[in-house]
C-alpha cells in the first residue's frame, strides 16, 4: 500500500472519524480502563496508520518507558528474522547446538542435538518442569544462565509438545549474539529500532542481579545477564508509541518507507494460524471473525495486529499478578469502534 507519511519520526494523531472508527465507542474506553484496568499506564490505537486514540494514565505520558515483559520475546523473534534474511543465520531449522560448540551434551541424550531454532521459536522444545512452572528465578541465579538453559533443554517430553519457555527464548538472545557477533540489544538498534524511528536503548550496567533489577523497578533499557546477553524472554523497556510503530511495521509485512526491514515471508511464517494458537513467539487469537496476532506480556503489555481492520493496539502497563485480560477490552470495546 502506497503511503504518504510514516510515523518515523513522529506519529500523526487524526479525528477518529476520518479514520472511520466511531469517537463515541472509543470515548468509552476511558471509563472502563480507570476502573477495570487501572494498571494501564498508556495506551495507543493506530488505524490506517494514524493514532486513533492515546490516553496516559497514573502519572506517565508519552515518554515514559515500561518494562514490557514478555512482549520482548516478540522482538526476538522479529530479530531472528532479520539475521535469517542477512544469512548470519541458515534458516529455522539450524539445529540450536550448532551454535554452542563448546557445549558437550551427555551422549545419551539424542533428543537434544535434535532441537532447532524452529522449537524454541514455537515453544515446542522439551524441558523437565511441568507447563507454566517454569523456574525462571533457578535461571537467575546462575552464573551461566545459557549453560544453565542447554542442560535443561530436551530433558523430559518430546519434542513437539508446546511448553511455554522464557529461558528457551534467552537461548534464541544467546544464538543472536554468537552468529552476528553483537548483543540482540546493539542487534535491534541497528536493524529494528532505528529504520523505523523506534528510540535507541542505551546499555545500562548491570550492578547486581536481584528481583528488583531483572524484573522490577531498577528495569532500564534492556536487561543482560552476567555473561552481557540480553535477556530474551523479558527485560526490555519501550514507550507505548514504539510499541505500536513495531506493531505497524507487522501490519505492513515488515515494510517501512520502502525499507524491508523484515521480509514478508517472515512475518506470515511468524504470524500463521496453527494448533497450539503459537507463532513465532506471537500468540494468534482467531474469534467473532476477527483474526489477530499479539505480542504479550506479564502484567498486561499488548502490542495487538490485527491486519483486516489495519489496526494496531499498544497497551503499556504497570506490573500487577492476574490482570483483566487485555484482548477483551479490544474485543468489547476498540473493534466495534471500526466502521466497515
Amino acid at each position: 500500500m502506497q503511503r504518504n507519511y510514516w510515523p518515523t519520526t513522529k506519529w500523526q494523531a487524526v479525528d477518529p472519524t476520518s479514520l472511520k472508527m466511531d469517537p463515541e465507542k472509543l470515548s468509552e474506553l476511558e471509563p472502563v480502563i480507570k476502573s477495570e484496568y487501572s494498571n494501564i499506564n498508556g495506551i495507543v490505537v493506530v488505524r490506517n496508520g494514524y493514532i486513533a486514540y492515546e490516553r496516559y494514565y497514573n502519572g506517565c505520558g508519552p515518554d515514559n518507558t515500561h518494562h514490557v515483559t514478555s512482549v520482548t520475546k516478540s522482538i526476538i523473534s522479529a530479530l531472528i528474522g532479520i539475521a535469517i534474511d542477512a544469512r548470519y543465520i541458515k534458516n529455522v531449522d539450524q539445529k540450536v547446538l550448532d551454535f554452542f560448540p563448546e557445549y558437550v551434551p551427555d551422549a545419551a541424550n539424542r533428543q537434544k542435538r535434535e532441537i532447532t531454532i524452529r522449537h524454541l521459536l514455537t515453544m515446542t522444545a522439551p524441558y523437565p518442569f511441568e507447563d507454566w512452572h517454569e523456574p525462571l528465578d533457578k535461571m537467575c541465579m546462575q552464573p551461566d544462565w545459557v549453560k544453565y538453559t542447554l542442560d535443561m533443554l530436551g530433558q523430559q517430553g518430546n519434542i513437539g509438545t508446546f511448553k511455554y519457555s522464557t529461558a528457551g527464548v534467552h537461548l534464541l538472545s544467546a544464538i543472536i549474539t554468537r552468529s552476528i557477533g553483537k548483543s540482540a540489544r546493539k542487534f535491534a538498534n541497528e536493524r529494528l529500532f532505528k529504520p523505523i524511528g523506534m528510540k535507541e536503548i542505551p546499555d545500562y550496567e548491570m550492578k547486581s542481579f536481584g528481583f528488583e533489577d531483572l524484573f522490577g523497578n531498577n528495569v532500564k533499557g534492556w536487561v543482560k545477564d552476567p555473561n552481557s546477553n540480553s535477556t530474551g524472554g523479558w527485560g526490555l523497556t519501550l514507550n507505548p508509541r514504539d510499541m505500536a510503530r513495531f506493531g505497524f511495521l507487522y501490519l505492513n509485512r515488515g515494510n517501512w518507507d520502502n525499507n524491508q526491514i523484515i521480509s514478508g515471508t517472515w512475518i506470515d511464517e511468524s504470524t500463521a494460524m496453527n494448533l497450539n494458537n503459537y507463532g513465532y513467539l506471537w500468540w494468534l487469537r482467531e474469534e467473532d471473525g476477527a483474526s489477530a496476532y499479539l505480542a504479550l506480556g506479564d502484567g498486561g503489555n499488548v502490542i495487538c495486529c490485527i491486519p483486516e481492520k489495519n489496526l494496531v493496539v499498544a497497551i503499556a502497563s504497570e506490573f500487577i499478578m492476574n490482570p483483566r485480560d487485555r484482548w477483551t477490552l479490544i474485543k468489547e470495546h476498540i473493534i466495534p469502534a471500526v466502521i466497515d
